[in-house]
Order: C-alpha cells, then structure tokens, then sequence
C-alpha cells in the first residue's frame, strides 16, 4: 500500500538550505518516491501555512523508512533541519476504503 510523506517548514536560512534539493533528489529516487507536491508558496485554507509543503509517494512504509532512516540521507536530512523552522512530517497511507 502506498504511503505518503507530508513535510511543511519554513526557510530560515536559505545559503544553507540550497545544497538540500540537489542532494535529496537523487536518494529519493533510489527509494522509488514520486513527489507529488514541491510548493515554495502554498496558501492556507485554515491555521498556518508554512513557506514549503511537499507530498512524496513511497510505495510502501519500508520504502518510506528506508529513505528517511537511511545512513546517506542524515547529513542531507541534517542540512534541512538547520536551515528550517516550524518543520512538520508525517506519513500517512494511502486512503483505500472505509476510514480506519
């Protein structure tokens, strides 16, 4: 079953945080993800927006964990933790039928 990957922050130092995209993309893809939403100015209908949202498809949990857990990705996932505030990340699965 599909998974998604919901993250939203906000930039807060951006010279730090250029070196994430061209670094995560590639480890991304060795994990099969899809992104699905890379928003630098997303609105909010309720509560507060933050400065990026993106929805990345994995197509599984494993798959999801493997990315996030591993080894290549702490220091890329290091460059976004120092560079952002307000930082949210969930999972979430795929919706397949009656609410769980």
């Amino acid at each position: 079953m599909a998974v998604y990957v919901v993250a939203t922050y906000d930039i807060v130092a951006p010279k730090a945080y250029e070196p994430y995209v061209p670094q995560v993309m590639p480890l991304l893809a060795k994990y099969g993800a899809e992104i699905l939403v890379a928003d630098f100015g997303a609105r909010a209908l309720e509560g507060t927006a933050r400065a990026v949202t993106v929805v990345v498809r994995f197509e599984s949990e494993e798959a999801a964990r493997g990315f996030y857990d591993a080894p290549e990705y702490a220091p890329v996932k290091q460059i976004r933790i120092d560079s952002t505030a307000n930082a949210n990340m969930v999972l979430a699965h795929e919706f397949v039928g009656e609410p769980a």
